[in-house]
């Protein structure tokens, strides 16, 4: 079947991409100041930054990746996880309970841009500077790669040069996010989650329909195959979707990734109050867990469709929903730019975040201190702006350059970006439980639980020895607080240490 995007779904696709520029525009006028550019003036509802959170971090592979998880390799359902997936936002509900208890209390404390500025006041600059520049290098790497995998799609589906894919995503991302700051990300990010929740409810009828039975056969299929059930209660730290590793490695990574990373503290600094920050944070689990239990269903809708019908050119689950959109999507009605829209928004939501979020903390984490002058709040407004450009080009240039990469090294590298949530986490973790860790401990720590994490993903499996992603977060974390934690008992800090 050859594919074709019918004028209908052009339409679709540039209504949306027009849209996310719109909004930008229009709410330029209120990003007049520094805070209001990268808060929003601390004034945006609970509401908003719930559907923020959970669009920024879903991006191109949860729209894809997660339906070719639960459906496994067409021709072979047993592959597939089904629904046991969700073990892993059970764990997410748990951690964010716990930012809302023990770490957003040190952001509301004070006046602060980035998250890292707890780091300065704890430890010191040194260490606030290390784990800001973690985050901008594992931040702008890991988003220029999904920009990468989500121009692949745009490539695939509009028939668009790849490199031209890579610079329309980029561009559209700049100029929104260049004009009306946070709250045109977060206006947007709503905009995003809506549009491709819709073209997931969209594909679940549209599956459905063209599986003979309908209905009934799915759910007699899945039965059939137990991809419903979704807990698995063994303890094997091989495995990656058991109870165990949801829960508890869950927990630990969404600490790290939505309580250190300054690109989510960022939405809970633009929140009107420490507690509407708590109620999106809390709601947000919420959401996220039936977001992916609607995306993994539609992975078993797709294992029942090719139980009954050839596959020709899937030889990757995460390939097998793009390629049912390309083959068997109802075309030239508007559905397929529908679901083109939704897997861009998916990836503007992240993209359109990172560069909000690494402009503010070069300036607030580099320029403003190092100055020997106080910089004029025109200034830095002016250079957060431009940074924001410059961010996007130089994920522009990552996506262009990531097309010389094997997969493999791709998904490494994806990888290795999501270290900074355990060793941030583990970092911050000496901050609050300890008195006696000063500047060299965090710092030693960071470095040793970095060598944990480098080994266990590139030297421990050829020794035979696996650890399935879910517990990195949490060995990497633990890594780092025990060394520092034992450095501290030898070389305590000179000075007691400051107050977050």
């Amino acid at each position: 079947m050859t594919f074709h995007l019918g004028w209908l779904d052009l339409l679709v696709l540039m209504a949306y991409l027009g849209s996310a520029v719109l909004i930008g525009l229009a709410v330029s006028g209120k990003a007049k100041s520094l805070e209001g550019y990268l808060l929003g003036d601390r004034d945006l509802p609970w509401w908003a930054i719930l559907g923020s959170i959970v669009a920024t971090e879903t991006s191109t592979a949860t729209v894809l990746s997660v339906p070719g998880e639960a459906a496994g390799l067409p021709g072979d359902p047993a592959s597939g996880t089904g629904m046991r997936f969700l073990q892993l936002p059970l764990g997410y509900i748990v951690g964010r309970a716990v930012i809302v208890y023990v770490l957003l209390p040190l952001y509301f404390r004070g006046e602060l841009f980035t998250a890292y500025q707890v780091l300065d006041r704890r430890f010191g600059s040194l260490t606030r500077k290390a784990a800001s520049l973690l985050f901008l290098v594992t931040r702008n790497l890991g988003d220029g790669l999904r920009l990468f995998l989500a121009a692949i799609v745009l490539q695939e589906l509009a028939g668009l040069p790849f490199v031209w894919s890579v610079v329309l995503m980029g561009l559209v991302t700049i100029v929104y996010t260049f004009f009306g700051g946070m709250r045109s990300v977060v206006w947007n990010d709503c905009i995003q989650f809506v549009i491709y929740m819709l073209g997931g409810i969209a594909a679940l009828f549209a599956i459905a329909a063209q599986v003979p039975g309908g209905w009934s056969e799915i759910l007699r299929f899945a039965t059939e195959q137990q991809k419903l059930w979704p807990f698995d209660f063994r303890f094997d730290l091989s495995e990656r979707y058991t109870f165990w590793a949801g829960l508890i490695g869950g927990a630990v990574l969404t600490i790290g990734t939505h309580g250190t990373d300054h690109m989510m503290v960022q939405r809970y600094l633009s929140a009107r109050s420490q507690r509407e920050a708590g109620w999106a944070l809390l709601a947000s689990g919420i959401v996220v867990l039936l977001q992916f239990a609607l995306f993994l269903f539609i992975g078993i809708e797709l294992a029942c469709f090719y139980s009954h019908a050839p596959a020709s050119g899937i030889d990757r689950a995460d390939k097998i929903f793009a390629g049912f959109i390309v083959n068997h999507f109802p075309q030239n009605v508007g559905l397929v730019g529908l679901m083109l829209a939704a897997i861009l928004a998916a990836a503007m939501s992240t993209l359109s975040s990172s560069l909000n979020s690494s402009a503010s903390a070069l300036v607030n984490d580099f320029y403003v201190p190092l100055r020997k002058s106080a910089a004029s709040p025109e200034h830095l407004f002016l250079l957060t702006r431009w940074l924001t450009v410059a961010f996007g080009l130089l994920q522009i240039a990552i996506g262009i350059w990531a097309r010389q990469l094997a997969a493999t090294v791709v998904s490494n590298a994806l990888t290795i970006a999501g270290f900074s949530a355990g060793l941030l986490l583990g970092v911050f973790a000496l901050g609050v439980l300890t008195r006696r860790a000063g500047q060299a401990a965090a710092l030693a720590g960071g470095a040793a639980g970095l060598a944990a994490l480098v080994w266990l993903q590139f030297v421990a499996p050829q020794q035979g020895i696996h650890v399935a992603w879910p517990w990195f977060a949490l060995i990497g974390a633990s890594t780092t607080f025990a060394v520092g934690l034992l450095i501290s008992l030898v070389w305590p800090a000179k000075e007691p240490s400051r107050e977050a």
